[in-house]
């Protein structure tokens, strides 16, 4: 009889013991651990195939030419409208602050700087996420859940030289080319704000320019224009092969492709930035 309660005891624990570890198993974060762990392996066997597919194969002319096209041509309106608009504002801004402390012949300089390294790339990335992101992962998510995709495999065909190879070797190309393009017109954007509003003659705007911006900046700008754009159009492929559910996958993939590459921009914009830095006090 006195031994009873003991076994019960036990038993309880062990159960208690089960049943936590059950929840713990089941567990929503552990889940979402598990599932960004599995999208990032499978992120990073994508780009290898790439990788090898390119080294192996080459590219193939057209196919990069096409989507030069689609990405670059297309993207250039709302490039264009974002850089003229974000210099205007930043040289309005800038001029704001700056004129407290009678600085205000400092605007070409911070202007400048600013876009060139950090908000020409940067916002390009953006618009380009949002406009060929969205497109790119909408169109290969159709083709996976209509088994078009299942259909190349079946005749011999690689996916990936079809679909991504040639995307991401476009990108590469074409968003430095978008880059340099938006930094122009965004510092001539701050241009028009400091010569007919703030009382900035032309030239001292152009001098600033001038003592301000080193060919390092416009070359650390372009790498990370390079980085932006392979993100933008492989996570944008990446989530496109993942599409499941059918129509209703694809307007989810499109959603996940544009969220989680302007996630990866801004993140990864940080780590380049604080590389090249310290590559630069070697």
């Amino acid at each position: 009889m006195g031994a009873r309660p003991a076994v019960n005891s036990e038993e309880s624990t062990s159960q208690g013991t089960s049943q936590r570890s059950h929840s713990l198993h089941h567990s929503p974060v552990l889940a979402a651990l598990r599932h960004a762990t599995s999208a990032a392996g499978s992120y990073v066997l994508l780009l290898k195939s790439v990788v090898v597919d390119v080294c192996s194969h080459g590219i193939r002319i057209n196919d990069v030419a096409r989507h030069i096209v689609k990405i670059g041509t297309m993207s250039l309106p709302v490039v264009l409208l974002t850089a003229v608009f974000t210099g205007m504002v930043l040289a309005l801004q800038t001029a704001y602050g700056l004129q407290r402390f009678g600085a205000k012949n400092y605007v070409g300089n911070i202007v400048s700087l600013s876009i060139v390294r950090e908000l020409g790339p940067v916002l390009t990335a953006l618009m380009l996420s949002g406009r060929v992101g969205a497109g790119i992962a909408a169109e290969i998510a159709a083709m996976v859940v209509t088994e078009q995709v299942d259909a190349m495999r079946a005749l011999g065909a690689n996916p990936i030289r079809k679909l991504v190879s040639p995307r991401i070797v476009a990108a590469i190309i074409v968003v430095p080319l978008l880059t340099v393009v938006a930094n122009i017109v965004g510092v001539y954007g701050g241009a028009l704000v400091a010569v007919y509003q703030l009382d900035i003659t032309a030239f001292q705007f152009y001098q600033s320019i001038v003592n301000m911006i080193w060919f390092k900046d416009v070359f650390d700008g372009l790498i990370k224009s390079v980085v932006f754009g392979i993100i933008v159009v492989s996570v944008a492929c990446h989530k496109g092969l993942q599409a499941r559910g059918g129509t209703e996958g694809v307007g989810i993939t499109t959603t996940a492709a544009v969220v989680t590459s302007s996630i990866l921009i801004l993140i990864s914009d940080f780590f380049v930035t604080q590389f090249l830095i310290a590559l630069a006090r070697l």
